[in-house]
């Protein structure tokens, strides 16, 4: 029985090294230096200090407040903006006609493809004061202000939507092309609307596509830092200040590297939890 299972794993061994070498060995580090002292400067030699950078993260109001913010940053733009958003883009192109198809499509891409800088600084002049949304607002007489001041954590998320609503646009496209066109025609000869199509029709039938893209969107949103960076840097007073930024500013603006990747385990932990949640949501039968 080894001698036959061998040949066919051997293959496998230099991905398993490489995936040793370079994934499981820096995350395994990683969390050895969570459990130290480390610093950038002022420093010769890090100590290990067990859990103490844990017990300080929640004993932190601005750990507490970036994890708060967290969350809002991920149902605002993910878990609502994004799926929401890109189900019903999903379900009105496969109504329109084909110059709408390839036009709303293509828009909806190219926020997608851009670079998250520049996507960030494209946000950054629309919502800041002399920007276009102010600018449209008072062409219309109506109020306006300072989005990135009054609002920065909901213009982040609405920042965050306008570039990732494509993906989940693209795999609600492909899990409703899936749907067979007998079993929406035999609903609506019975009698159901639109409404009705969709809640007990549609959503049960995607629902495997859309536990996936719930958890991917969710791991990106967690992850997201460039485009938030660019526009607010965390302010104004860390009121759109999520845990990448608050782990980049304490782990490199404040040199101390143990907290940082302590609270960057901290975020890996909050990630793991999402996805067993969607594990098993996948894992149930329709």
């Amino acid at each position: 029985m080894t001698s036959r299972v061998l040949p066919r794993t051997l293959p496998l061994v230099p991905a398993l090294v490489l995936l040793l070498l370079f994934l499981a060995g820096p995350i395994a580090y990683c969390a050895y230096i969570a459990f130290t002292d480390l610093q950038l400067t002022g420093q010769a030699h890090s100590s290990f200090v067990g859990l103490d950078n844990f017990r300080r993260a929640f004993g932190d109001e601005d750990f507490l407040n970036a994890v708060w913010l967290t969350l809002v940053f991920t149902v605002v733009s993910s878990l609502l903006g994004q799926n929401t958003l890109g189900l019903a883009l999903a379900a009105l192109m496969r109504r329109a006609s084909k110059p709408v198809r390839t036009l709303t499509g293509g828009i909806v891409v190219t926020a997608w493809v851009l670079p998250e800088v520049v996507a960030g600084f494209l946000l950054y002049a629309f919502f800041r004061k002399e920007g276009t949304l102010n600018a449209i607002l008072d062409a219309l007489h109506l109020p306006s202000q300072n989005w990135l001041f009054t609002l920065p954590i909901l213009a982040v998320s609405f920042a965050n939507v306008w570039r990732g609503t494509a993906f989940s646009m693209l795999v609600y496209s492909a899990a409703l092309a899936e749907i067979p066109q007998e079993i929406t025609e035999a609903a609506e000869v019975d009698g159901a609307g639109g409404w009705r199509r969709l809640w007990h029709i549609t959503l049960p039938m995607i629902r495997r596509s859309i536990a996936t893209n719930l958890m991917l969107n969710t791991l990106q949103t967690l992850s997201v830092f460039g485009l938030i960076w660019v526009m607010t840097r965390g302010g104004p007073g860390g009121r759109s200040q999520t845990l990448p930024l608050f782990m980049y500013e304490q782990a490199f603006q404040n040199s101390m590297i143990g907290y940082g990747t302590a609270v960057a385990l901290l975020l890996l932990v909050v990630g793991s939890l999402f996805s067993v949640v969607y594990l098993r949501l996948l894992r149930t039968e329709v």
